[in-house]
């Protein structure tokens, strides 16, 4: 098992930045390829980015290209979400997810075993 809790959320005024965290505990955290997923109001939940076990950049969605950025620092079982240049489209939960059955599908949410209990971030206009 892996227990994951995100922390960070919150307001933010359009064009801003807020950095979400997700701490991991359990199983080796560093053998897991971690997933940030988000769902706004009356939407499915959607795919944000993905990162390999030793911290290579898998995929982005289209919509946070080059506003967004993760990493992870597996000393510290954390995985982070940079977030800047915020858009009110943005608002929305922000969860976490883990996986140690390798780089199959990872934009799906099927493909994670493992989800925190999300964060809520807002951004206003």
């Amino acid at each position: 098992q892996v227990q994951l809790v995100e922390s960070g959320g919150g307001l933010a005024q359009a064009g801003g930045s807020l950095r979400l965290s997700c701490a991991a505990s359990g199983r080796t955290f560093s053998a897991y390829v971690m997933g940030w997923f988000r769902q706004a109001p009356g939407k499915e939940r959607e795919f944000v980015v993905a990162i390999t076990q030793s911290g290579g950049v898998l995929y982005y969605a289209d919509s946070v290209k080059g506003r967004f950025t993760i990493s992870r620092d597996n000393a510290k079982n954390t995985v982070y979400l940079q977030m800047n240049s915020l858009k009110p489209e943005d608002t929305a939960v922000y969860y976490c997810a883990a996986t140690g059955r390798g780089y199959m599908n990872l934009k799906t949410r099927g493909a994670y075993d493992y989800w925190g209990q999300g964060t809520q971030v807002t951004v206003s206009s």
